[in-house]
């Protein structure tokens, strides 16, 4: 993949996180009807579901981790079922990534495409899901010898400026659900999508089956 490179510490961003970015201010003030005060809600480490209506090609039935999040600095998060389909072995070829060759690589999102990055889940009985983000290549690999985590590599993230992700959920873009323990236990695939909305209720469920393109029903 031509200029391809690895990924260097993105400004204001900690090269490895743990669990998400340890700061305060994590509640948002989104308005479900503009007439009524707005209410906090908190959203990091919430599921992005992507409402059917929302087409673009990039988050079209993605699902998304939000894995940093800030009133005033927005968001950043992770596409969990986008597969590429690749190897990292297809993308680094140098010694240091042997261990990591087998590695599935997954499209994160739009933001730094040209940038390749490892993490790593887990579930805690405690905290719920866990996260390490932007983790060296010697850490990743430490995190997949252990039981219960899951390494993944990506390509590129998905990120909002300040208030920008607080409009899209006022304008019904995206459904925001806490993680649950099965999540894990799930194929991080495109069925994740319809899985996850399916569990919500009947009508997300009707939503969920519904055909990609109604013009086809």
């Amino acid at each position: 993949m031509s200029g391809f490179r690895r990924c260097k510490n993105l400004p204001d961003r900690p090269h490895s996180a743990i669990g998400g970015w340890q700061r305060r201010g994590y509640d948002s003030c989104v308005a479900a009807d503009p007439s009524k005060p707005d209410l906090p809600i908190q959203l990091r480490g919430k599921l992005l579901i992507a409402d059917p209506s929302l087409r673009d090609g990039t988050f079209n039935r993605s699902v998304i981790l939000l894995t940093e999040y800030t009133t005033d600095q927005g968001a950043s998060g992770l596409i969990l079922n986008q597969p590429t389909g690749r190897l990292v072995g297809e993308y680094l070829k140098s010694q240091e990534f042997a261990p990591l060759r087998h590695l599935a690589v997954h499209e994160g999102g739009p933001v730094s495409h040209d940038q390749l990055t490892f993490c790593s889940f887990w579930w805690s009985k405690k905290l719920g899901l866990r996260w390490a983000v932007r983790i060296s290549a010697e850490q990743a690999a430490e995190h997949a010898r252990k039981p219960g985590r899951i390494v993944r590599a990506f390509i590129g993230y998905s990120g909002w400026t300040s208030g920008q992700l607080e409009s899209e959920l006022r304008r019904q873009s995206w459904f925001h659900v806490g993680p649950q323990q099965d999540l894990l236990g799930h194929d991080h695939d495109r069925g994740l999508w319809s899985a996850l909305l399916r569990s919500l209720s009947p009508l997300h469920r009707i939503l969920a089956e519904a055909p990609e393109d109604p013009h086809l029903n």
